[in-house]
């Protein structure tokens, strides 16, 4: 993958992090660290539920349109077409519901995807009598000219995310996007483990659907995704019927005036329940921060610590990607043979990776200082001489 940006890095941030001196978390792609600001946020908001009378009707439509409005800004969306999910699951049924697929088309997987983008698909090619097909992982690791060399007619939906969740590979999803679009192809993004940690914009890879949990890379709250709808897709039948999604739902006085119309735009796709008042909090302050500080700058502070974690690895011996097809966030290592409990050693010098099939997964953030990184590579170092 080129690099993502030309932006100076970012200083480490571990004051706005709630992480002890001697915690090394290398696991943000298992679940990301809460801002202290975002903690503070849904201290404040369960502290709210408990007067029930400060909750507003008017306080059911506010923080929902900041939601849209910040994550908009974050992946550059109108904030019309952004919708509020429960998970990264319940977009992708939505869009497997949506996308037309008829008998005899393919769905374009890849190899060991996450659970999530895959059975929806399954599901609804049964249902239609098409086909799931999975992109076997490339030797090279390059995954974008695996995903182009499948493209062809026939292939309705190519459902990807911007890196593989096990491995960290990148696709170039402007590509695929541009390549999708000439071949006639709907596509469908999970961009959980990459939104916020990696460049996304909407006007360049042009998706028919995105949808991105908020509790890894945008550092917000389990049980919270949000959406991109592409407008062509507006009118679609949603997954439930909110009241909130009804135009006039503002008016409480009138919600047995019943109406066919909804809200503009995606918001007919929210979940019900979707004036959290519990989680979106910690989820603005989540997209604030990350705003600030610039989703290019995370990525390439991200991508630098996680250079020269793989350098010394690779001085040492240990088997890493080439970096072209990296992914500036997550750095999947080869785990050595003999080393199958290499995670529960490295967990006992609080130092937390994850394992993912043969690979160890590397996920910092910017609360990562340089004695986390050495007693990462040290501790790796003496597994890998001991293996």
């Amino acid at each position: 993958m080129p690099n993502p940006s030309t932006a100076g890095p970012i200083a480490p941030q571990r004051h706005l992090f709630d992480i002890p001196a001697d915690r090394a978390w290398f696991n943000c792609a298992y679940m990301g660290p809460q801002l202290r600001s975002a903690t503070a946020a849904g201290v404040a908001a369960a502290a709210r539920k408990a007067a029930p009378w400060t909750i507003a009707p008017a306080d059911f439509f506010t923080e929902t349109e900041d939601v849209r409005r910040l994550f908009g800004a974050l992946v550059g969306a109108d904030p019309a077409c952004v919708a509020i999910m429960p998970s990264a699951s319940y977009g992708l049924e939505l869009a497997a519901r949506t996308l037309p697929l008829d008998a005899g088309q393919t769905v374009l997987v890849l190899a060991e995807e996450f659970p999530s983008n895959y059975y929806p698909w399954t599901d609804r090619a049964s249902q239609v009598g098409a086909t799931v097909e999975t992109v076997p992982a490339p030797e090279d690791g390059d995954w974008t000219a695996a995903v182009l060399a499948r493209l062809r007619p026939g292939v309705a939906i190519a459902a990807l995310p911007n890196c593989h969740w096990a491995s960290g590979l990148g696709l170039d999803l402007v590509r695929i996007g541009a390549a999708c679009r000439a071949n006639g192809t709907r596509l469908a993004l999970d961009l959980t483990q990459s939104c916020g940690a990696m460049p996304f914009s909407v006007a360049q890879v042009q998706p028919d659907f995105m949808v991105a949990a908020t509790y890894k890379w945008l550092l917000g709250p389990y049980s919270i995704a949000l959406a991109y709808v592409a407008p062509q897709w507006h009118g679609a039948r949603p997954i439930e019927h909110v009241w909130a999604s009804r135009a006039g739902a503002e008016d409480f006085s009138g919600l047995v005036n019943y109406r066919d119309a909804t809200q503009p735009g995606a918001r007919r796709f929210d979940v019900g329940e979707r004036s959290n008042f519990a989680l979106l909090p910690v989820a603005i302050a989540a997209l604030e921060q990350l705003l600030d500080w610039q989703v290019e700058r995370i990525a390439t502070s991200l991508g630098a610590i996680n250079a020269g974690i793989a350098d010394r690895l690779a001085a040492s011996g240990f088997v890493v990607p080439a970096a072209q097809v990296r992914s500036p966030h997550i750095l999947g290592v080869a785990v050595p043979p003999g080393a199958s409990d290499i995670v529960a050693r490295l967990a006992a010098e609080q130092i937390h990776v994850s394992q993912r099939g043969s690979m160890i997964r590397i996920s910092p953030h910017l609360h990562v200082s340089d004695h986390d990184i050495d007693r990462l590579c040290d501790a790796l170092n003496a597994i890998g001489q001991g293996a």
